[in-house]
């Protein structure tokens, strides 16, 4: 993934390796770049839940208020 201008990385969501993919696959679907932090330790260890795992989904600092708003939209819609 190319960072903007070398923005840091900052960190949107974290949880199952299978919700990171999801939120992924929001987050780049509305033109906002994304990666998978731990994806390999996340894959070792997902059959042993609650023992690590968790996977992280990063993206550009400047794109952090934007991807926070499309996951809160996505779990308000969730919800309902």
């Amino acid at each position: 993934m190319a960072t903007k201008d070398n923005d840091p990385l900052v960190e949107v969501f974290g949880g199952t390796p299978w919700e990171a993919e999801v939120v992924k696959g929001l987050l780049e679907s509305n033109n906002i770049p994304a990666m998978l932090k731990d994806e390999t330790m996340g894959s070792i260890t997902a059959p042993y839940a609650g023992l690590g795992g968790e996977m992280k989904v990063l993206v550009n600092e400047a794109d952090y208020g934007a991807a926070l708003q499309l996951i809160d939209q996505k779990d308000k819609d969730k919800d309902e």
